[in-house]
C-alpha cells in the first residue's frame, strides 16, 4: 500500500475520488462567463433541488457573490454546458447576476457525466436513487461493466452493485428513499424480502412508526424465519408449495390481505399445521387484536 493510499483511508469517498483522476483532454482556466451563454447538462445526475436550500444560497450570493466557481465545457456557438455546479448556476440566476466565475474544461460527453457524478458524490448532494440511476446510465450509454465503472470512478464494484439493486425496489420505496423517508440501510434490508407486496408492507410500517434500521432488521428476520427442524415437513420451499391445496393458498392470501401482514401458513403430511400472523410493534399487535375483536363481535 502506498503512502498516498494510507493517508486517505477512513476519510470518506471524497478523499478517494478526485476529478483530476479523469482524463478531461486539456487543462482548465477560470473566467467570468455570462449566464446567458450557459446551459444545464441534460444528463445531470442530480434530479432534486431543495428550494429552501436554493433560496439560502441565493441570499448568500446576493450578499457575497458566487465564491466557488462552477465548472463548464465549451460546446460551440459561444455556449457553455455545465459539468458541475448547476445549483450554484440556478441560485446565481435567481440572485440576478449577469456573469459567474467558472472553470472551463475540455471534456468528452462521457467525462462530463463522470465528473458531474463524482462532484455531487463528493459534496454528498445526491441521494441513493440518483446515484443508482447515474451508474445505470453510465453503464448503458458507454457499455461498461460494473468492474470497468468501478475502475473509472474509484468505487468498489460491490458498492456499485448495491446501489444498482435499489432500482429493483418498487417505485414507492424508491421515492421514499429519494425523499429521505428511509435511508440506505432500510432499503438494503427491504431487498432481502422476496416479493414487492411484502417490501411495501414493511416500508409502510417503517415510515408510519419511524423504525430504526436495527428494528427493521428484526422485523424482516421474523418474516423470513424458517425452522425446518421443528417441523421437517413444513411447506416453505417453492418445490414443496405445489403440495399445498389451492384452497389453503387462497385462505393464506385472504388472511394476509385482511390482517395487512405476511401471514405464514404451514402444514405437514398429516394435515396438521399452524397459521402465524407477524406484528412489528405493540401498536401493530393492538391493531391485529382489534381485527379479531371485530370478527368476534360481528
Amino acid at each position: 500500500m502506498t503512502k498516498q493510499s494510507k493517508s486517505v483511508l477512513g476519510k470518506g469517498l471524497g478523499a478517494l475520488i478526485t476529478m483530476e483522476d479523469l482524463n478531461t483532454g486539456g487543462s482548465s482556466s477560470i473566467n467570468e462567463i455570462m449566464l446567458s451563454k450557459i446551459v444545464p447538462n441534460p444528463d445531470q445526475p442530480r434530479q432534486v433541488f431543495d428550494e429552501d436550500a436554493l433560496d439560502e444560497l441565493t441570499t448568500s450570493i446576493k450578499s457575497l457573490g458566487l465564491v466557488q466557481p462552477i465548472t463548464l465545457r465549451e460546446i460551440g456557438d459561444d455556449k457553455y454546458q455545465i459539468i458541475s455546479g448547476e445549483r450554484r448556476y440556478r441560485a446565481s440566476l435567481k440572485a440576478g447576476l449577469e456573469t459567474v466565475p467558472a472553470y472551463v474544461k475540455k471534456a468528452s460527453d462521457e467525462n462530463v457525466m463522470e465528473m458531474a457524478l463524482i462532484e455531487n458524490i463528493q459534496r454528498e448532494d445526491l441521494n441513493a436513487i440518483e446515484i443508482a440511476l447515474a451508474f445505470q446510465t453510465l453503464i448503458e450509454i458507454y457499455h461498461l461493466t460494473q468492474e470497468k465503472l468501478s475502475e473509472r470512478i474509484g468505487m468498489k464494484r460491490a458498492t456499485i452493485a448495491n446501489f444498482l439493486r435499489l432500482l429493483k425496489l418498487p417505485a414507492e420505496i424508491q421515492m421514499g428513499l429519494k425523499d429521505k423517508k428511509i435511508d440506505m440501510g432500510h432499503a438494503k434490508l427491504l431487498l432481502s424480502l422476496d416479493d414487492a407486496s411484502t417490501q411495501l408492507m414493511v416500508y409502510e410500517q417503517i415510515v408510519e412508526h419511524g423504525f430504526s434500521v436495527r428494528r427493521t432488521e428484526e422485523i424482516i428476520h421474523a418474516l423470513n424465519e424458517e425452522n425446518p427442524e421443528e417441523n421437517p415437513t413444513e411447506i416453505t420451499k417453492d418445490k414443496k408449495r405445489s403440495k399445498t391445496p389451492e384452497e389453503y393458498k387462497i385462505l393464506k392470501d385472504h388472511l394476509s390481505k385482511y390482517f395487512d401482514a405476511k401471514v405464514a401458513f404451514s402444514m405437514n403430511e398429516k394435515g396438521v399445521g399452524k397459521i402465524t400472523i407477524p406484528f412489528s410493534s405493540s401498536e401493530d399487535l393492538e391493531r391485529i387484536i382489534q381485527l379479531f375483536d371485530a370478527i368476534q363481535n360481528s
